[in-house]
């Protein structure tokens, strides 16, 4: 993805989010400088800030998706069963862009559709092995309500409404009618380790530098600001 894409692609989300009414963190609109120079280790640590993905493919409208990853605890706590145990992240899926097919092995999520058009979850659960099982209902929680599917069912949520997705659970999902501004309330989060797909893709995009980043993106820290 070129970097001039991911700006634009930046700038895009900030106005749909506000539309909303929601504001990022200050620490989102530091330029590169300011962030190399403030080095600031809870947000480093914790993989804070903008996260654009075409999951490798080169094909964001089609198979992407934007992500902020707003507050994040340590997946260490979770050992040790105290700290910050919670992460939260503001998404957005735009129409019929798809986030392909996976699932997490230690997060749980609630997935909450935070305005814009209808969230289409297609949801499997795992299998014995842990793939996916094609034949098995579905049973998730929706705002307190179970709700039960067929293997492949598409649940669809509209503003206001959400789910929870316990580890295991493999869903992929895209936005119908309009783009979906996302909520994402969950356990610790760890994009490097506990997202399994169900296709071989990536979880990051490749960045072709044809312009200077207008804000780093979290996969751009270890290259830029470690050391």
């Amino acid at each position: 993805m070129k970097r001039s894409r991911v700006n634009e692609i930046i700038r895009e989300a900030d106005d749909f989010i506000r539309s909303f009414g929601y504001r990022l963190p200050p620490f989102a609109y530091w330029s590169p400088d300011e962030m190399a120079a403030r080095r600031p280790r809870g947000i480093l640590d914790a993989r804070l800030g903008w996260d654009i993905t075409d999951y490798g493919q080169g094909r964001f409208d089609e198979l992407g998706l934007f992500l902020f990853t707003v507050r994040n605890g340590d997946a260490r706590d979770l050992a040790r069963g105290s700290g910050m145990l919670y992460a939260e992240k503001i998404m957005i899926s735009r129409k019929d862009q798809l986030s392909p097919m996976h699932r997490h092995v230690l997060k749980a999520e609630d997935i909450i559709n935070r305005g814009g058009g209808t969230l289409v979850i297609e949801l499997f659960m795992p299998a014995s092995d842990l793939s996916i099982d094609r034949k098995a209902e579905v049973e998730v929680p929706t705002d307190g309500t179970l709700r039960r599917l067929a293997a492949g069912g598409l649940l669809k949520l509209d503003p206001g409404e959400s789910v929870t997705l316990l580890p295991g659970v493999w869903h992929a999902f895209w936005a119908e009618g309009a783009d979906v501004l996302i909520g994402e309330v969950s356990t610790v989060n760890d994009d490097l380790t506990d997202n399994v797909f169900a296709d071989p893709i990536g979880r990051f995009s490749s960045i072709d530098e044809d312009e200077p980043p207008l804000h780093l993106l979290v996969s751009d820290y270890d290259r830029y600001l470690r050391g």
